[in-house]
């Protein structure tokens, strides 16, 4: 990126949460400090939990009705505040992937959400469009997405694999260029903006339900996205918190920085004041997003965000479903009181194509 293409306002908003950033991360140690503190007072509690019998046998374990699958890690695109970082290369080989899919529908689950990294980078989408046929086709499934930069989908796709596709999301921050540059939202000089409207009008012509994911953070937190919304007309326009994840976005291990895009739950609550307007937004706190969610890693692992990272289980290839999910630190109460649960499937949806 090349600063000197990038308006002063801009430049400004950069230095502005680079400072940020110096001071978030000496807060972050202290609290690391005194998070260490605590676990090491807490270690006989925990020890004592220990030795406590599991749940009970005829006690109903947690089904996954939803769950967001990031089978690839690997990105084109180098988003700052990104919280699933292309720490391996690993995808699972196509067959092994179809069996998880397979005990995670026979456990329960009626909707995958298949996301990554970017999920069309890996054999240019053609790995991604036999899971999806696989799930809509074989399994049955009611609702099937995912969820992409937009970068790499050509319309080929939609003609291969469109019809069994319900919904696909499309992450967007900003709808100023320079901002999606200084965010990471970008390849090259390629237009993101100019992908997005293209895809809209695929998902129109190949009848997928339309959606947009936006990040609120530091460099779009003015912003006004109103009227290019409406004009989108997205089935849902989910609008996250920025949110921190220790050995992703934040903290040493991490491949990322993050802490210069935080914005505080007041100027996220007066970002989602300014777009109230907007009847298909639903906004996402960290509050709601931390332990609302059932992902699976690379590896088919629930990973548990409950303590600002992604501590993972078994794999369900290897442990099955019912014991794996218990290690998923899955909140079901919040996943419902967030939404979570919708209409899904676009034969419900009653679109005008």
């Amino acid at each position: 990126m090349q600063l000197s293409s990038v308006s002063p306002k801009l430049l400004l908003q950069l230095c502005i949460s680079t400072i940020h950033c110096i001071f978030a991360r000496f807060f972050s140690k202290v609290c690391s400090w005194t998070a260490g503190a605590r676990r090491g007072s807490a270690s006989a509690v925990s020890a004592a939990a220990d030795s406590k019998p599991n749940r009970s046998e005829d006690q109903d374990a947690t089904t996954p009705t939803s769950v967001n699958y990031h089978f690839t890690r690997k990105c084109n695109y180098k988003c700052g505040f990104c919280f699933h970082t292309a720490k391996t290369s690993f995808v699972l080989p196509l067959e092994e992937a179809k069996r998880g899919l397979k005990l995670l529908k026979d456990s329960g689950m009626e909707k995958i959400n298949f996301s990554g990294g970017e999920p069309f980078l890996h054999e240019k989408g053609d790995f991604l469009g036999k899971m999806v046929q696989f799930c809509k086709q074989d399994l049955q499934l009611p609702s099937v997405s995912i969820v992409s930069n937009g970068s790499m989908i050509k319309e080929k796709w939609f003609q291969k694999y469109g019809d069994y596709l319900d919904i696909l999301a499309i992450s967007c921050d900003s709808f100023d260029e320079d901002t999606n540059q200084l965010i990471g939202r970008a390849q090259g000089k390629k237009s993101h903006l100019d992908n997005l409207y293209k895809i809209r009008t695929w998902c129109q012509q190949y009848k997928v339900a339309f959606k947009i994911n936006s990040v609120i953070n530091t460099f779009n937190i003015e912003e006004d996205m109103t009227e290019q919304i409406v004009e989108l007309n997205p089935v849902r326009w989910k609008v996250f918190q920025c949110l921190l994840i220790d050995g992703e976005n934040a903290g040493e291990a991490a491949l990322r920085e993050a802490e210069r895009f935080v914005i505080s739950d007041q100027q996220f609550q007066e970002f989602l004041d300014r777009h109230s307007g907007v009847s298909c937004l639903v906004p996402e706190s960290n509050e709601k997003m931390r332990n609302s969610y059932l992902i699976l890693d690379e590896y088919m692992r629930f990973l548990d965000c409950r303590e600002g990272r992604k501590d993972p289980s078994k794999s369900i290839l290897d442990v099955g479903v019912k014991e794996a999910i218990c290690f998923s630190g899955f909140d079901e109460k919040m996943f419902f009181k967030r939404g979570g649960k919708y209409l899904w499937s676009k034969a419900d949806m009653k679109l005008e194509w």
